[in-house]
């Protein structure tokens, strides 16, 4: 099963985005997008699944 952390970094990485270019494109703070990416802290299911919808609309935009 693929991890949270796992999921996030290829999700961002795929719609070309930094972590800062995120962090401004979904008002999340650098820092959470990075404790999320290290596992230091995993949201709750639905934030996931909202970031990840999230970035899928914003990589279409591109």
């Amino acid at each position: 099963m693929t991890e949270f952390k796992d999921k996030l970094k290829a999700a961002r990485a795929d719609a070309q985005f930094t972590q800062q270019a995120m962090a401004d494109r979904t008002l999340i703070s650098k820092r959470t997008i990075e404790k999320w990416e290290t596992g230091e802290r995993t949201p709750p299911p639905y934030v996931q699944r909202f970031v990840l919808n999230e970035l899928e609309e914003l990589k279409a935009e591109k």
